[in-house]
């Protein structure tokens, strides 16, 4: 029997809730990603030239380019060749939000979790065992919670290791989602 999306809303609820655990356990209590960031020994010289140029919030390039063709202009040239090539991104002002990026990370295992869900529909029906869900689950959700940092180290300069630790980050998020689905799944 095929089983619909409202037959899941147990274990879509009950991944959210566990991968949000483990998020909050990898970056409150293992914190493998502090080593992700770090400080430039010009710190305040930076945050001063920064701020006396007034940037918009959002991504920007240095040097920037509006397109390929400029690259082949010698001054661009130099700009690249002298360095620092980077991607600054400026957020508001003041502390982080945490309530709204907590509402926001909780949101995106929930829709993560629907979208698990809903590919579960279409590939197992009622009655499976457990390891078969497991296995397709834990395959999809690795996919929906990583495979999209990889592009972060080959076109925006993170570290390999970094997009490593968000790999690791997604199959663990995969695995307590597929558990949640193949222990709730319809029988």
């Amino acid at each position: 029997m095929t089983i619909t999306l409202l037959q899941l809303w147990q274990p879509i609820l009950l991944g959210t809730f566990l991968a949000w655990i483990a998020s909050a356990l990898i970056h409150m209590l293992v914190k493998y990603h502090n080593s992700d960031y770090q400080q430039l020994s010009n710190e305040d010289e930076v945050l001063s030239a920064i701020r006396n140029g007034s940037p918009a919030l959002g991504i920007h390039s240095l040097p920037y380019c509006i397109d390929m063709a400029e690259m082949n202009n010698p001054d661009v040239r130099e700009k690249f060749n002298k360095g620092p090539v980077a991607m600054l991104t400026v957020f508001p002002n003041g502390m982080p939000p945490m309530g709204k990026l907590m509402v926001q990370q909780i949101s995106f295992f929930l829709f993560g979790c629907i979208l698990i869900a809903y590919c579960a529909t279409l590939a197992l029906t009622s009655g499976p065992e457990y390891m078969v869900v497991f296995r397709f689950v834990s395959a999809v959700g690795f996919m929906t919670f990583g495979w999209a940092n990889i592009p972060l180290s080959i076109w925006y300069g993170h570290p390999w290791s970094t997009t490593a630790k968000y790999l690791l980050d997604a199959l663990i998020y995969g695995l307590v989602v597929a558990g949640s689905f193949a222990w709730l799944w319809p029988a």
